[in-house]
């Protein structure tokens, strides 16, 4: 089962932290994340890891009567998506066990989600 594994963050949550946390924590740099991939890469859970980039660098697209397109995510977002792991794993209490090691999940969430390959293509 593949399951995917959202990172994400409240700046006002990030903000509280202290500069060490925030180092320790931070990003895909962060010495937990690394540990958490490598330990992933040799159990061959790991299909996929990312950090994305800072939602001021969003761009947002809906579609009414043409396509619109904005700078930014939705304004009255609190929270956004900051990375994600994509893991192949037995059950959904193994995808939770990873989720829990995030670093995030101790001062914000992650969230899982089953992937489901609709279209037959595989990942």
């Amino acid at each position: 089962m593949k399951f995917m594994l959202m990172i994400w963050r409240n700046p006002a949550n990030w903000d509280a932290l202290t500069p060490a946390e925030q180092e320790a924590l931070g990003g895909r740099a962060g010495a937990e994340h690394a540990a958490i991939d490598a330990d992933l890469l040799r159990s061959g859970e790991l299909v996929l890891s990312a950090a994305l980039e800072d939602a001021g660098t969003a761009r947002t697209v809906r579609v009414r009567d043409g396509v619109v397109s904005t700078d930014g995510p939705y304004a009255e977002a609190k929270e956004h998506l900051v990375g994600y792991y994509l893991v192949e794993c037995a059950s959904p209490d193994r995808a939770a066990e990873i989720a829990a090691r995030i670093p995030d999940a101790r001062w914000d969430r992650v969230e899982i989600r089953e992937a489901v390959d609709v279209a037959g293509r595989g990942f």
